[in-house]
C-alpha cells in the first residue's frame, strides 16, 4: 500500500527538481497533451452510429456549482470566452471537486485518449464514449474480452487507436486493484494532495498556471505507470486534477474561482 508519507515525501522531492523555465507559463492548447475535461450539453437523447437504440447520456452530479445567470462571466473567465463549448466547460465543469470513482475513471480515460488529438474531437464523442464503454463503469470495462474489443475497433463513435482502446481495459484492471487497496479511486487520487483537500493556487493570471506538470501530478503519474497504467503521463495526470477538482487553477479574478473553492469545504 502506497503511503500518505511515501506520496508526499515524492511529491516534495519532485517539486525541487522544477525549476525549468518551461514549467513558468501555462498553454492552454486544445491540440496539445493539456487535456482538457468535457462537456456535457443539454440532456437529450442520441443516437449512437452503431446502435439501434437512443442513448440518454448520463448528467454528472455537480450539484452546488454557482448559478451562472446571476454572473457575468463574459469579462473575467478565464478561458473559453467565444465558444459555447469553452463556455459551458469552464462555467459548469473545470475545477469543481469529483469524488465518484466511475467519473474519476472516465476523466481519466477520456483525457488520456485525447493525446495527440484536439480535445473537441473526444468533446464530439462524449456520449458515444459512453456508450461504447458501458458508462465507464470499471468493472464490465475492466472485463472486455477480443470480441468487444473487436467491436470497440469497428465503432466510428470514438477513436479507433487499438493502443488507446487496449490501455482502456488495462486501466480498468489497475483502478480495480487501486480500489481493493485503497478502498476507492476518490480515496487514491485525493491523496496526492494535501489533506485530500483541492489544492487553491490563487494563480492572478492563467500565465502562472505551470505549463504542463506540478509535483503532485509527475507523483501521480509515476506511481500509476508503476501500476501498470498507460497514457497517464504528468500533463495527462495534471489536467486530470484540474477537471477532477483536485486543484482550483482559475485565476483569482475569475468568479469561478471563489465558487470552486467554496465547493470545497462542503
Amino acid at each position: 500500500m502506497v503511503s500518505s508519507t511515501r506520496i508526499l515525501r515524492s511529491i516534495r522531492q519532485t517539486r525541487s527538481e522544477l525549476t525549468s523555465p518551461a514549467l513558468s507559463s501555462f498553454h492552454l492548447t486544445i491540440s496539445q497533451d493539456i487535456i482538457l475535461s468535457p462537456v456535457e450539453g443539454p440532456r437529450s437523447s442520441t443516437r449512437h452510429p452503431n446502435s439501434n437504440f437512443n442513448f440518454n447520456p448520463p448528467r454528472d452530479n455537480l450539484a452546488n456549482t454557482t448559478n451562472q445567470s446571476s454572473l457575468n462571466l463574459d469579462a473575467t473567465r478565464c478561458f473559453g470566452t467565444g465558444s459555447p463549448i469553452y463556455e459551458a466547460y469552464h462555467d459548469e465543469e473545470w475545477g469543481i471537486p469529483i469524488h465518484d470513482d466511475r467519473h474519476l475513471f472516465e476523466l481519466l480515460i477520456l483525457e488520456g485518449a485525447q493525446a495527440g488529438l484536439s480535445w473537441e474531437t473526444i468533446l464530439k464523442r462524449r456520449d458515444a464514449y459512453r456508450l461504447a464503454f458501458d458508462n465507464f463503469e470499471i468493472e464490465k470495462v475492466a472485463n472486455y474480452d477480443e470480441a468487444k474489443i473487436a467491436e470497440l475497433l469497428q465503432d466510428e463513435g470514438i477513436i479507433r487507436n487499438k493502443l488507446k482502446v487496449n490501455a482502456t481495459i488495462k486501466n480498468a484492471n489497475v483502478a480495480l486493484a487501486i480500489q481493493n487497496e485503497h478502498g476507492s479511486l476518490k480515496a487514491y487520487f485525493w491523496s496526492f494532495v494535501l489533506n485530500s483537500q483541492p489544492l487553491q493556487t490563487d494563480f492572478a493570471s492563467m500565465n502562472d498556471v505551470p505549463a504542463g506538470a506540478t509535483p503532485e501530478s509527475i507523483a501521480m503519474s509515476k506511481d500509476l505507470k508503476k501500476r501498470g497504467m498507460t497514457f497517464v503521463g504528468p500533463t495527462i495526470t495534471y489536467a486530470f486534477m484540474q477537471s477532477g477538482g483536485m486543484t482550483n487553477d482559475h485565476q483569482t479574478t475569475c468568479p469561478r474561482h471563489q465558487a470552486c473553492k467554496e465547493l470545497s469545504k462542503t
